[in-house]
């Protein structure tokens, strides 16, 4: 177990340093996540565009189960994920699992379900000001999802940012699939759960510090896109 002040100082050498370790670890975070997000936005959204748009038997309940989905727990998404691509798993024949891909798989199922509420709670408020409009000149489905989607763009970009957050920081579902193996599934918050474990204070903090950055980053972004939705609003 290192000094704590140490740890500290060793921390900010090695993120002030580039470190090649340091920078492969992040650099496959943030490839795994940005590849959730994208995954999950164009499922998600037009799911969360088309139930903000439609009323349907089954409505209220398909909303309850996205809803409850939003917090299902990670590590149950990561044992359906490993049950599914393990070798007696229906796609075993894949070998996925302890790649790259499977950590992808299990980010963007927990993912999803969040970017398709969220979608829906934004698209659903738009709709209101605009169904009448879409209903008096006739404006098909498809034309008035786009439409709206296009006019909430600001929005639907914090949306995807915060799940981009949620990606980032997830650890059980991850760890679960990928391994943690050094120099092909290793990622910020595995790193920093190992090295925290065998006292390597150092690299985990120098990883903690930036998560860190990260986050501050996504909700500095995150307000500024508000922000200037606001001002578009009142222009």
């Amino acid at each position: 177990m290192q000094d704590f002040g140490e740890a500290f100082q060793l921390a900010f050498s090695l993120a002030l340093s580039a470190d090649p370790d340091l920078l492969e670890i992040i650099g496959l975070s943030l490839q795994v996540s940005l590849s959730a997000v994208l995954i999950s936005c164009l499922l998600g959204m037009p799911i969360g565009a088309l139930i903000a748009t439609s009323r349907f038997k089954g409505r209220t309940l398909l909303l309850v189960l996205i809803n409850a989905l939003m917090g299902l727990p990670p590590v149950v998404v990561g044992l359906l994920v490993y049950l599914m691509l393990s070798n007696a798993g229906p796609l075993g024949a894949f070998q996925l699992l302890y790649t790259p891909t499977a950590m992808i798989i299990a980010q963007t199922l927990l993912i999803t379900p969040i970017v398709a509420a969220l979608s829906r709670e934004v698209i659903e408020q738009l709709n209101q000001d605009y169904a009448e409009q879409f209903l008096s000149w006739g404006v098909p489905r498809t034309t008035a999802i786009s439409a709206l989607i296009r006019d909430a763009r600001y929005s639907l970009i914090t949306v995807a940012l915060a799940g981009f957050g949620r990606a980032i920081a997830e650890v059980g579902a991850v760890i679960m699939v990928g391994g943690n193996i050094n120099h092909l599934t290793r990622v910020m918050t595995t790193a920093i759960a190992l090295e925290t474990s065998k006292g390597d204070l150092a690299l985990a903090l120098a990883l903690g510090m930036v998560l860190i950055v990260i986050a501050l980053s996504v909700n500095a972004l995150v307000m500024m896109l508000r922000l200037s939705a606001t001002r578009q609003a009142y222009a």
